[in-house]
């Protein structure tokens, strides 16, 4: 299903990622999943892991939105994460205070490509492996890649915060 991004230019989800991954000549593997609408569910679907599987949650941090990348099977430990940036106010954002910044994907099946949205990215210290894979921007559609191209693309900032498994 095509959307519309700033300027009115129509882009089919997960383009824009494909674009930007081709255009630093990544490689990645497109994974398609039946349609699943939660971490776990991807991961199931996809036949994956939960560890596996890069989730991506917006956190609003002292009114300011960020990227919060860690693995399906956990939770973001808000506390440890709150302590971590010296924030006075950090909690979870709803789909609806977010949704105009990701265009070109579906509902809370972004990919964890802040740069890409003018967004922080933290990412959890237990996906530092050799590979990651994460929403395309649907939710049939995961993106499996390096590590380190995907940290040398986005350049997060790496912590330790999540919580206790889902």
């Amino acid at each position: 299903m095509p959307h519309t991004i700033t300027g009115g230019e129509v882009c089919m989800p997960g383009q824009r990622l494909r674009e930007y991954l081709d255009s630093n000549n990544i490689r990645y593997t497109n994974i398609m999943h039946t349609p699943a609408y939660t971490a776990q569910g991807v991961a199931h679907s996809a036949h994956l892991s939960g560890k596996g599987i890069a989730k991506t949650v917006i956190v609003r941090r002292e009114g300011e939105m960020v990227m919060v990348v860690l693995p399906a099977n956990q939770k973001v430990n808000l506390e440890q994460f709150r302590l971590f940036l010296h924030a006075s106010e950090v909690e979870l954002a709803s789909e609806e205070e977010f949704q105009n910044a990701f265009p070109d994907c579906e509902p809370g099946a972004m990919p964890p490509f802040g740069n890409l949205y003018d967004m922080k990215v933290y990412v959890s210290e237990e996906l530092k492996s050799e590979e990651i894979a994460f929403n395309a921007g649907t939710h049939t559609e995961l993106i499996q890649m390096k590590y380190r191209d995907f940290e040398r693309l986005v350049q997060p900032q790496v912590v330790s915060f999540a919580g206790e498994e889902e």
